[in-house]
């Protein structure tokens, strides 16, 4: 299935419409519906309200407690797979303005326990120093002082042990000469310093390490209810619980592999040395 880039995200109401269309025609009341799905009367009509947004295992309960016919079937999980997939594409983000990004961020690291972060070829913002964060920004053509500020400002969440964090980077990622070498000897120097706070696991997976599969993009998970992924031309945010199990297996998998810990350390401070000779 594909999607226009428009599409997504914008389907919320029109499949609240559908389901509650769906449920009238089948001549049921929303407590009835309810328990045909064993959900709660208030769910049922927070979803057909568009308050909720239904996973797809909310929507394919729905139809089958409504019979369905199969070509509403497709339809509606059409719909409900547009609803929980989000782009924002690279240049509406800039014309927000790269500062409100930040803020976007910083709520989501609020509202989020366990945030795992997969960086394939570049350090994020929590982890990095000023003089990096400055360096990732510089190619954008927009006012990056409020963004620059608001990467440093979100750094304070690390130290929140309520919090637990999880950042796995490949080689890459450490070694990509973002900064000139002695900078980016320090930046892995902040690195293996930020290893030793109790709520913060870094793993790294030097190049040659065996992976189980293949990284094609940076990703994070906010626990178990939102990934966001990034590409060059923007990101893409996933809701739906499938696709979240997906990535959190493939997360799982490299972290298998990963050194955490002095190993770590080790290769971190080899890497520094390398930079500063």
């Amino acid at each position: 299935m594909t999607f226009e880039p428009q599409q997504l995200g914008q389907s919320s109401q029109e499949l609240a419409s559908m389901l509650r269309e769906l449920r009238k025609r089948a001549g049921l009341s929303g407590a009835r519906l309810a328990a045909r799905c064993n959900m709660s009367q208030s769910k049922v009509s927070r979803i057909e309200n568009g308050r909720v947004r239904p996973s797809l295992v909310d929507v394919e309960q729905i139809l089958r407690a409504l019979d369905a016919p199969p070509s509403l079937i497709d339809e509606i999980s059409s719909l409900a797979r547009m609803a929980n997939t989000e782009w924002r594409n690279l240049r509406e983000l800039r014309r927000k303005g790269l500062g409100t990004r930040q803020s976007e961020l910083k709520a989501l690291e609020a509202s989020s326990t366990h945030m795992r972060y997969f960086l394939l070829s570049m350090i994020t913002g929590l982890l990095a120093t000023p003089e990096y964060v400055r360096a990732s920004l510089a190619h954008s053509p927009a006012d990056t002082s409020k963004a620059v500020a608001g990467k440093l400002e979100r750094q304070v969440v690390l130290y929140d042990a309520s919090k637990r964090f999880t950042f796995i980077l490949t080689e890459q990622a450490i070694r990509w000469p973002v900064v000139a070498p002695l900078a980016l000897a320090e930046q892995m120097d902040r690195l293996s310093s930020l290893t030793h706070l109790p709520n913060v696991r870094i793993g790294v997976i030097p190049v040659g390490m065996h992976t189980p599969t293949n990284p094609l993009n940076t990703y994070t998970i906010y626990d178990a209810s939102l990934v966001t992924i990034e590409t060059s031309a923007g990101s893409l945010v996933l809701r739906d619980g499938r696709d979240i199990q997906s990535y959190l297996k493939e997360f799982s998998g490299y972290e298998k592999c990963a050194l955490f810990g002095e190993e770590a350390r080790a290769k971190l401070s080899e890497w520094s040395t390398s930079c500063r000779s």
